[in-house]
């Protein structure tokens, strides 16, 4: 028995100590309550759902629900949120400055009626959980800026700023949300107008938009943001009247425009789209007022009232398909382009394939690609506008050349192998053609798109048609010390081996050899880059070459390399080749320069009187 008495008064101490660190917990601090006790009223924001100010006969009563202020009364409508979260936050913070308690009051009760709290015309009622007392707002009092309050299960009056009764003191419309609508541009996935001109109607795919009535066309997604943008951010210059009554004053009975939006879960109330059970937010847009010619009468459905808005918002009724076209010549994702395939009638076809960031020509045995040129094609490409939309029909393509185009651009990706995703293979971006020049443009044409468009012509010649043209600029890739012999040709001959000690010998010529021009040279020659290369090489440019360049990069000399540089050309550049590739390239000026050195020491101004010395014949440059 013992045993059992001891084990009851230990669950019972066990059982007080719990409640008491229990009530502790939930018991304000003595700073939270010496806060608190200053406060005129105290709550917990989160937990107020309702708002109720009665101002002699005006009652005005706001809910949230869905994390959305409404206003109730004297009308239903949005209110503006971020005015009844600024009350609910000054509220909080609302100091006392000053207490008369209800015993001085009983004493003198004419005090009651010097603070006008007794009939109180202005009141303040929150509602919700843990909702504080009525709040009962008096007259002004003697010091600038305090008002007298008091709470309606007290009466006791305290003295507190005057800031809240001038928040509340506001005419009901104050409270209205002037944003014509929550919704934000992003979240629209179609929309339609209609005026007096004819309908279009726009639909967002994936990440873009596209015209889809009166013509099927890709649309400008900025553009197309900006547009709903201005409806979206639309700022409520007057609110006029419900739209139960006569909308005729408004000019809103026949509307001279009407835009619909449409967001994925779209729940508002507005017209239903039948065809496709959607609702839309619908705006229309009337006449203008007598007197605020800077306005324009709108009539907004999910609000069901009449507003007015700033009358820019009539820019949106002459809007036309074309305005909000896209202009780009084509659309694609660079991040999944790893092919392109130029084609034009009489040439080679050139296919260049992207592996990370290098590009070579499948065609010419994975040959190394210009990977620059490669990369600035898909940027001209990704970024070339469109001048004229020539005809959104395109029956007629030999009227533009694109039965017969004379060059085809085909933007693809390519996957190797079978995947859960996509089939091994090469699956086209895009295909551009281009077809006959007019002018300054040239006609082009995307895939399949129902529709011509003219582009700048010189798009048109910044397309490498040529494989040759594609090619690599690096012409030779060695180290300068690879090279073991070196001649040159020109009206004379000069020739060096590399020997002991890495010195360099003559093998034709004589005289002191020029070292630090030597190193230069092989420094050019080794490392050559081509400017451009040429895809059709006048003739007779190499039958008279101006300089030949012979070496070697092995010791026992079999590894040998020839460099032709041609005589010059009208436009003032030069052209030269090798044996080791097809096609002629332009070589800069200052690697001709550096090609073209004397390798002999010239002589110093001391030796100037000297005879000069005398070196061997040379040989004719060999073609």
């Amino acid at each position: 028995m013992r045993f059992r008495t001891t084990l009851v008064l230990f669950a019972l101490t066990a059982g007080l100590v719990v409640f008491i660190k229990f009530y502790e917990t939930k018991r304000p601090n003595t700073e939270e309550a010496n806060r608190r006790a200053q406060n005129v009223v105290n709550f917990e924001r989160d937990k107020i759902d309702g708002v109720v100010i009665q101002n002699g006969e005006e009652r005005i009563e706001m809910k949230r629900a869905d994390k959305k202020w409404r206003l109730e009364s004297p009308v239903k409508d949005l209110a503006d949120g971020s005015t009844v979260d600024s009350l609910l936050f000054d509220l909080e913070d609302w100091k006392k400055d000053a207490t008369i308690s209800g015993k001085e009051i009983e004493a003198d009760k004419s005090r009651m009626a010097e603070y006008g709290v007794a009939k109180a015309k202005l009141r303040l009622k929150l509602q919700g959980t843990d909702a504080p007392p009525e709040i009962l707002f008096g007259n002004n009092a003697a010091l600038e800026g305090k008002t007298y309050v008091r709470l309606e299960n007290s009466k006791d009056v305290f003295l507190a700023a005057q800031s809240i009764k001038n928040q509340i003191s506001k005419k009901p419309e104050e409270f209205r949300d002037r944003k014509l609508t929550d919704i934000i541009a992003t979240q629209v996935t179609r929309l339609s107008l209609k005026t007096a001109a004819g309908e279009m109607e726009l639909q967002k795919q994936g990440d873009h938009w596209q015209i889809v009535k009166p013509l099927r066309a890709r649309a400008d997604d900025e553009k197309v943001n900006d547009f709903i943008a201005q409806i979206t951010t639309s700022r409520i210059a007057q609110f006029v009247a419900d739209d139960a009554g006569d909308l005729h004053p408004y000019g809103l009975t026949e509307p001279r425009g009407t835009v619909t939006i449409f967001t994925d879960n779209d729940k508002s109330a507005g017209r239903t789209d039948s065809a496709r059970g959607e609702q839309g937010q619908i705006l229309q847009i009337g006449g203008v007022p007598e007197k605020e010619k800077d306005q324009v009468y709108v009539r907004f459905a999910p609000r069901k009232f009449v507003y007015t808005l700033p009358n820019k918002i009539e820019a949106i009724l002459g809007t036309k398909p074309n305005d909000l076209r896209d202009r780009h010549l084509v659309r694609f994702d660079q991040n999944q382009l790893d092919r392109i395939t130029i084609d034009a009638p009489g040439k080679t076809k050139t296919v260049l394939t992207r592996k990370d960031q290098n590009w070579t020509i499948i065609n010419r045995n994975n040959r190394p690609a210009n990977a620059a040129e490669a990369r600035r094609l898909i940027e001209l490409l990704a970024g070339e506008q469109v001048t004229n939309f020539v005809t959104d029909v395109a029956s007629d393509l030999p009227k533009y050349g694109l039965d017969k185009p004379q060059l085809t651009v085909t933007l693809s990706s390519f996957a190797s192998e079978n995947t859960a995703e996509t089939q091994a293979g090469e699956h086209p971006l895009a295909t551009i053609a281009f077809g006959k020049i007019d002018g300054e443009n040239i006609f082009a044409r995307v895939g399949e798109e129902p529709f011509v468009v003219a582009v700048r012509r010189s798009t048109l010649d910044n397309i490498f048609a040529d494989p040759l043209q594609w090619q690599e600029l690096a012409i030779f890739k060695f180290k300068p010390e690879q090279i073991h012999r070196l001649s040159l040709f020109t009206d004379h001959e000069q020739s060096l081996i590399r020997g002991a000690n890495n010195q360099w010998q003559w093998v034709s010529g004589s005289g002191p050899i020029n070292t630090v021009k030597v190193q230069a040279l092989l420094n050019t020659l080794a490392s050559l880059h081509a400017v451009r290369w040429i895809a059709n090489v006048p003739q007779g440019t190499f039958d008279k070459p101006s300089l030949v360049i012979s070496f070697t990069t092995s010791p026992d000399d079999k590894a040998q390399h020839k460099l032709t540089i041609g005589g010059p050309s009208p436009d003032g550049t030069s052209m030269a080749r090798t044996d080791e590739q097809e096609g002629a390239f332009v070589i800069s000026n200052s690697d001709l320069r550096a090609l073209r050195t004397e390798l002999v020491q010239p002589p110093s101004p001391s030796a100037s009187a000297s005879p000069s010395v005398a070196t061997s014949p040379m040989t004719a440059p060999t073609p």
